[in-house]
């Protein structure tokens, strides 16, 4: 019976403890292929691309690495753009300065800022001198 008694509150004990920890970080991991037509305004430039993004829950550390090609000239300036759906244009979020291809870069986002990346409103928008409101970008969806 005794047997009985501690194995049973050694469960409740694994039990208490398992619905006690704390919540562990989920890797969200996100996609995007850059084309002027994903531009705002859409353009007709030859440049393609693509990125994708990781976010760590937990920490709220935003990874991207991504590369690109066909632009009409030098970057002159990259961003995370939102919140916007597709087709509409936002204000920059997270900078993200891309000085060659392919590129990467890392930053802490808010917790706001990773709403609007689950929500599918936030996009990734790479600028040139021909384009100064963007020549190539692409919604961040969720990876396949």
């Amino acid at each position: 019976m005794r047997t009985i008694y501690v194995a049973f509150t050694a469960a409740l004990a694994v039990a208490a403890l398992t619905t006690l920890a704390p919540a562990q970080a989920k890797v969200l991991r996100f996609e995007a292929t850059l084309s002027g037509k994903n531009a705002v305004p859409p353009n007709d430039s030859k440049g393609m691309g693509d990125v994708k993004v990781r976010l760590n829950t937990k920490t709220m550390m935003l990874h991207w690495k991504g590369d690109y090609s066909g632009l009409t000239g030098p970057e002159t300036m990259a961003h995370f753009h939102g919140p916007a759906m597709p087709g509409h244009a936002a204000q920059p979020m997270v900078p993200a300065m891309a000085p060659a291809s392919p590129f990467k870069g890392k930053a802490k986002i808010t917790a706001d800022e990773a709403k609007v990346l689950e929500e599918g409103q936030m996009y990734y928008n790479v600028h040139t001198a021909a384009h100064k409101a963007g020549e190539i970008a692409g919604w961040l969806m969720p990876a396949k």
